[in-house]
């Protein structure tokens, strides 16, 4: 059965990470268009369902596999499991500020720039490349 569940986690891991690089794209291009007029109103379509239908349920699963599977393996004693889970709250809380980003588009309250979300693209990357490491390298 572990071997099934570590799929579903790499699965929704995968799923989650498409989600954390896409959003802030869309971000990018909505804040260029303005929130006027049907390409705003087209965005917030594409925002919302991939933030309620796809990112939501990959984070829930990833979480839920992921605690499971390290319980099972006996990894909450180990150090490079500790640095993982550290990385991946900082992973849960880019989510729940794109979520809050999500907001103010839905409301026309958008108030950065498309350069912000340009940068905070790149944290979800830099946290993946830190979580594969810790866990494919286990250095400590």
């Amino acid at each position: 059965m572990y071997l099934w569940i570590k799929s579903l986690h790499v699965i929704a891991i995968i799923s989650w990470m498409a989600g954390l690089l896409y959003l802030p794209r869309l971000f990018v291009y909505h804040a260029e268009c303005g929130p006027a007029g049907p390409p705003s109103a087209t965005f917030k379509i594409m925002e919302r369902r991939l933030y309620r239908y796809i990112m939501n349920p990959a984070m829930t699963v990833s979480w839920l596999t992921g605690l499971y599977l390290a319980w099972d393996s006996g990894a909450f004693s180990a150090g490079w499991f500790h640095g993982k889970a550290l990385l991946v709250l900082a992973m849960t809380a880019a989510h729940v500020h794109d979520g809050f980003l999500l907001r103010s588009f839905a409301e026309d309250s958008n108030r950065h720039g498309s350069r912000y979300y340009r940068v905070i693209n790149e944290a979800p990357t830099l946290l993946m490349i830190g979580i594969v490491i810790l866990v494919i390298v286990k250095p400590f």
